[in-house]
């Protein structure tokens, strides 16, 4: 698995959270919703710190990382993280790998 973070994805993110030392965006597998390869369960992403990473990069001094207790949800797949402008939120995409 790998994390693609788009410039205007990166912007948003710089724009909206606030990271403390040591700390970066989680992404994660959540129960409800469902995204283009997964149904009954959608994307989450939370303000965390690594513990046990699947991977992890570092854009510009912020940290996004999945931890190896949801390869259940990313296995198989690369990560993109875009920006939806009409909805001002990120948007996911998923690639085969």
């Amino acid at each position: 698995m790998n994390i693609t973070v788009t410039p205007e994805a990166l912007a948003w993110f710089k724009r909206e959270i606030e990271l403390e030392s040591g700390m970066g965006i989680r992404f994660l597998g959540k129960v409800y919703g469902s995204t283009q390869v997964h149904d009954g369960f959608s994307i989450g992403m939370s303000v965390d710190r690594p513990e046990n990473p699947l991977v992890k990069k570092e854009i510009e001094g912020i940290l996004f990382f999945a931890e190896k207790e949801d390869d259940w949800f990313f296995k198989g797949y690369d990560l993109t993280v875009d920006y939806n402008k009409e909805l001002d939120e990120p948007k996911y995409i998923f690639t085969e790998i």
